[in-house]
């Protein structure tokens, strides 16, 4: 009997995703527009992401240049953005609004490559939930006779083989983010 591993697979697909968005939230030196993401702005009596109310573009490599199709919600936009907690500063001029990206301390780089490193290891934990989920469900459908223990034992291979890819994957992902952050 075949053991389906479409829900596992997707689960992982899930951590490696929710790991990418949450180093794409990591500010570096560079001036990266997918640090907005997680900023709403009050905006017409409803909580909106910034690029839902105006069109973000890279000035240069420390600058951002975000153009609101209303001029009337730079104001608010300004305000999302300091209360962030980015360390972003902001300023407004006729074309909108200026976000500068200040020079990373190594002080602030260490603490970057620190919580890089946490979410790696949040990562690592929902995915041995995951695996650990899977291999009881295994182990039950085989004492149901469901299957043979040379089957169970072939499933858990292949369970384990997808499980180091995605370690593997997630390091990466997290080394990638560090040489950026120490850049």
């Amino acid at each position: 009997m075949a053991y389906n591993f479409i829900p596992f697979n997707q689960k992982v697909k899930e951590i490696t995703d929710w790991l990418q968005h949450e180093h794409q939230g990591l500010r570096t030196g560079r001036a990266t527009p997918s640090i907005l993401d997680r900023v709403s702005v009050e905006s017409y009596g409803a909580q909106m992401q910034i690029n839902q109310i105006g069109s973000i573009s890279i000035e240069d490599a420390r600058t951002l240049r975000i153009s609101p199709w209303d001029m009337s919600q730079a104001k608010n936009i300004e305000q999302a953005i300091q209360q962030s907690d980015l360390g972003l500063s902001v300023s407004i001029d006729d074309k909108g609004l200026r976000v500068k990206f200040p020079e990373l301390t190594s002080e602030r780089r260490a603490g970057l490559v620190k919580v890089a490193k946490q979410k790696l290891e949040d990562a690592r934990v929902s995915l041995r939930s995951e695996r650990e989920r899977v291999w009881d469900d295994i182990q039950k459908k085989e004492k149901e006779g469901g299957m043979s223990e040379d089957e169970k034992f072939r499933l858990k291979e292949q369970m384990q083989k997808i499980v180091d890819e995605t370690n593997k994957k997630l390091e990466e992902m997290t080394e990638k983010k560090e040489q950026e952050i120490a850049a």
